[in-house]
């Protein structure tokens, strides 16, 4: 025995709705599918820049860390970074100092562009070597020509761009405070 389904009102509305986009002049999409217009020129510039990306060795990059518009940060500001993904719990014992730190690098009297290839040259040390957490003294000295730490913040934002760095904080007081962060590592073939 099959089953009608009662008259609706919903049928009239539907039924005067199209009638309206009719007499608007709306017509129905003969076609579903996305025009993706003529065909892209050929560039023979992008096609080298292209080419030249593909070639070029990442491993052997000079710097995996940009110079760009660094925001700068307040000497006793709190640093605090982690991905999305890391578990509540994991950040929380960093923040609390409860994850050892293996290794340690004071950047105290480098120069920027010292500093920089130091902290490249730990945090790759650091993977290599399977470390989970490390801490990076940067002081909180404010630089010659600007009138915030610029070591700090620098610091700052070239973690943040590290692809193994999972999280950083401002480190306890016995371990420098706001002039120190604990960094924690992705473990190479453990995390990734």
């Amino acid at each position: 025995m099959s089953q009608r389904r009662p008259p609706d009102d919903d049928d009239d509305d539907s039924n005067a709705f199209r009638q309206a986009l009719r007499e608007a002049g709306v017509r129905r999409i003969a076609v579903n599918r996305a025009d993706p217009g003529r065909p892209k020129r050929r560039d023979p510039a992008a096609a080298e820049r292209r080419a030249a990306a593909v070639a070029a060795d990442t491993t052997e990059s000079a710097s995996r860390t940009s110079d760009g518009r660094v925001e700068p940060v307040r000497p006793s500001e709190f640093l605090d970074f982690a991905l999305p993904d890391l578990p509540y719990r994991t950040r929380s014992q960093l923040k609390r100092g409860q994850i050892a730190w293996e290794a340690g690098l004071d950047l105290h009297g480098y120069s920027l562009d010292e500093a920089r290839l130091e902290l490249e040259s730990f945090l790759k040390e650091a993977v290599g070597s399977r470390m989970r957490c490390v801490l990076v003294v940067h002081g909180k000295a404010w630089g010659s020509t600007a009138d915030y730490p610029v070591i700090k913040s620098h610091v700052n934002a070239w973690l943040r761009e590290w692809p193994t760095v999972l999280a950083f904080c401002s480190a306890r007081d016995s371990d420098g405070g706001t002039g120190a962060v604990y960094v924690l590592l992705r473990r190479r073939g453990v995390d990734a």
